[in-house]
């Protein structure tokens, strides 16, 4: 969705987002739809303000901040550091079963990034699960037990002659191909390559402009990325500095025009920076939140935060639901998606089958948009809880869920991948990746996953030591 900043579009979907944030907008209803049909930007864009001024109700019932300091106040009690015993053997087992995790996760859910999947209804009137269960039927292919096939017998019925992403399809697939989840993977890991752990938010900024091109950023990356440049000083070959007031323009940032702000795009930004800080959750946490706050408020940071203090954990914790209670930790108590989370949790507990899993984590979740941050992070953490030890249920479960499911497949791959360690993952799933990556990013197109992996090792020997 690259592009999509249609004054019409941003208004109609900031219209849902203020109403998910908790204000009155009963009276914007039909002046929206009035507006658009107009054509009058000007009209349009008086709309917009006022949304964005409108106030949050008295009797909403979270409490939701997107300072830092604040955040750390509505947040429940937790291990902020885990001690671990490890050996250099042992880390370097578990850096390689992250990035191998990621890929393959991301791989089985890259070529299913689509309407009938993510959305479902329309054509055959099912969820999006139910779709991905049929052409895995329709493929000779189920249970999932293998990366998505290209074609199936229900394909012709559906009008789909072919999947996308062919070169992550089972029959083709020779490496991981490129994926907006595996670039931000890869700018994480040299953003503390080359800042440690003092980057800011501003230096994210500067490194998507760097890296990125306007057409390989999506929804909420997209205005912030517009936006950002609106900020960014090009003359007198002071790009690299800071304005002098950037603190009072970072809100301006991530909000103007960006009705994307609680969307998924900022979770499946951590997992690079997560790997620095593995066994510190606060400290993942906490760079999830720098990274999220060029983009992202609220649920949408919170979904960073949440899935880097996971992700810190489970290198060095074992047991699976005490890992999403850390993650947790690190969150508003009293959020839409910490409350949706144990939610998850519940329905995960009591589930008999994959199949009952993902229907009732549908039906619970189906309200908000298929990229939205909290039904994906419910969907994320309902995975893993279901599969305990078992990788292959765990990214095939985050995957059949459908709504963003490469995004999905790749964070409970990454995070099952640095729990159970390189050693312990299926070899059908890692072989076919041939240990190569392509990332479009310079000095990742083509490159090793094994030196990736090496590569944020070595980060978190030096940010530990440091």
């Amino acid at each position: 969705m690259a592009g999509c900043d249609k004054l019409t579009v941003l208004l109609k979907d900031e219209l849902v987002q203020r109403t998910e944030e908790g204000c009155d907008v009963r009276d914007f209803k039909e002046r929206v739809d009035i507006a658009i049909d107009s054509g009058d930007e000007a009209l349009q864009n008086k709309i917009y303000d006022e949304l964005m001024a409108l106030p949050i109700r008295t009797d909403y019932g979270y409490v939701e901040p997107s300072n830092l300091a604040s955040i750390r106040l509505e947040r429940p009690a937790g291990p902020r550091q885990l001690s671990n015993s490890f050996s250099t053997k042992d880390w370097h087992d578990k850096f390689l079963g992250a990035w191998l995790g990621r890929c393959s996760g991301c791989a089985l859910g890259k070529p299913l990034e689509r309407g009938e999947f993510m959305h479902g209804y329309g054509v055959t009137g099912n969820p999006g699960w139910k779709n991905i269960q049929l052409w895995f039927e329709g493929a000779n292919a189920w249970p999932i037990n293998g990366y998505t096939p290209g074609t199936s017998s229900v394909g012709k019925t559906w009008g789909i002659e072919h999947l996308h992403c062919e070169k992550s399809q089972r029959e083709n697939i020779r490496f991981m191909e490129s994926d907006d989840d595996i670039r931000y993977t890869v700018l994480g890991l040299a953003i503390l390559e080359q800042k440690g752990r003092n980057f800011d938010t501003w230096d994210v900024g500067k490194h998507w402009h760097n890296h990125l091109t306007y057409g390989q950023v999506y929804t909420a990356e997209t205005q912030a990325y517009l936006n950002f440049a609106q900020v960014t000083s090009h003359s007198e070959g002071r790009s690299n500095f800071k304005p002098i007031d950037w603190q009072n323009k970072i809100e301006w940032v991530r909000t103007y025009r960006n009705p994307y702000r609680e969307w998924i795009g900022a979770q499946i930004r951590v997992d690079g920076l997560a790997y620095g800080a593995a066994g510190n959750p606060e400290l993942a946490a906490e760079f999830g939140w720098r990274d999220a706050s060029l983009s992202h408020v609220k649920n949408g940071m919170y979904g960073e935060m949440f899935v880097a203090a996971i992700l810190a954990a489970a290198f060095v914790e074992d047991d699976i639901d005490r890992i999403i209670q850390i993650g947790l930790s690190e969150i508003p108590g009293r959020s839409r998606l910490a409350e949706a989370i144990q939610q998850a949790v519940t329905i995960a507990h009591s589930a008999n089958s994959q199949v009952e899993l993902v229907d009732r984590i549908w039906e619970a979740f189906k309200h908000y948009h298929p990229v939205h941050t909290i039904n994906n992070a419910a969907l994320v953490a309902a995975s893993l809880v279901y599969a305990k030890d078992d990788f292959e249920k765990a990214i095939t479960t985050a995957v059949l869920g459908g709504w963003d499911t490469d995004c999905n497949g790749a964070t409970v791959g990454s995070i099952m991948g640095a729990r159970l360690g390189a050693a312990a993952l299926p070899k059908s799933w890692i072989t076919p990746l041939n240990d190569t990556l392509y990332a479009e990013v310079i000095g990742f197109h083509p490159i090793p996953i094994s030196e990736c992996a090496h590569r944020s090792e070595q980060v978190f020997w030096k940010l530990r030591s440091g």
